[in-house]
């Protein structure tokens, strides 16, 4: 299997991951304080990375002025980002807040175009636009939800953290291709602990926490910190940002489908039909052939 096939099943792996947070998030966040949430989750993930620190260590060796670059990556995510992302689940939908996530393809697509020089061919614009049709559809087929108390803030909320995974896919970009993609997840993780820690301590903390809801927090700090990030970084030290990014309109089809499993949402004929246009727009994005350079990222083995 060449590198450009594990690049792309690894996206998709990721888009499965992420889609089941939204999921887990919403769960969480309606037993206790957002902030709480997102520190547990990255306490979590940090404690599991301190397991493996002593082999992961070796594929960081830090190069002269790329603080500024690292320092933005964990700016974005996962301090801005999660702390959009689970404000806006208390407003929103699971499901409609995977919705919004269809703007980063093409959000990512023209940042790229601007900052890194990435070109896409006429048939992966058309696939964006189809996929993003078919969100759009998604959405306007939905039907209202206990779940959204204010879906209009909550969907905003949403909106910023895209604009924030803009940032961090481009940071990202630059960055695996001097660092080990999973030394840079690592690093997220640290960086979320200390940022979210002062934010947690003011956050009223429940008097205990159900059994249920621990598993939900343990799933998001070590499945999806650890594996959707990890799996989407390494991604891209062989994928174009925009090819990586289009993906994500998978994330509605997956968080919708996982609603449904979960929270028992239940979807309509037309958002069926919208789901498997979605894949046709994802499909036609698809990059045949990859115009990265076949240097390795460190350690990253082929």
């Amino acid at each position: 299997m060449n590198t450009t096939l594990r690049a792309h099943l690894a996206l998709l792996l990721a888009m499965i991951l992420w889609g089941s947070s939204f999921i887990a998030l919403k769960i969480t966040v309606n037993e206790m304080s957002p902030m709480i949430v997102i520190f547990l989750r990255m306490a979590i993930g940090t404690v599991a990375f301190l397991v493996v620190w002593p082999w992961l260590r070796h594929g960081f060796v830090y190069q002269a002025g790329d603080w500024k670059f690292l320092l933005g990556m964990v700016l974005f995510e996962p301090c801005l980002y999660f702390l959009f992302e689970s404000q806006a689940l208390r407003y929103t939908s699971a499901g409609q807040a995977g919705m919004v996530t269809a703007m980063l393809p093409l959000m990512v697509a023209i940042a790229a175009y601007f900052f890194l020089g990435e070109r896409n061919n006429l048939k992966q614009w058309i696939g964006f636009l189809i996929a993003v049709a078919g969100v759009i559809a998604m959405t306007l087929t939905g039907e209202n939800s206990e779940q959204a108390p204010n879906a209009i803030l909550g969907n905003f909320l949403e909106f910023l953290a895209m604009v924030t995974a803009v940032g961090y896919t481009l940071l990202i970009k630059h960055l695996v291709k001097r660092y080990s993609a999973f030394v840079l997840t690592a690093l997220q993780s640290f960086s979320g602990v200390l940022f979210y820690f002062p934010l947690a301590l003011m956050s009223d903390w429940p008097s205990q926490i159900s059994l249920s809801t621990m598993g939900w927090l343990v799933y998001l700090g070590l499945v999806v910190t650890l594996g959707a990030y990890g799996l989407y970084n390494f991604s891209l030290g062989f994928v174009k940002a925009s090819t990586a990014a289009g993906y994500a309109n998978l994330l509605p089809v997956f968080t919708l489908l996982f609603s449904m499993l979960i929270l028992g949402e239940r979807l309509t004929m037309i958002q069926w039909i919208a789901i498997s246009v979605v894949f046709v727009g994802v499909y036609l994005s698809y990059e045949r052939r990859s115009s990265i350079p076949k240097e390795v990222p460190p350690g990253i083995t082929g």
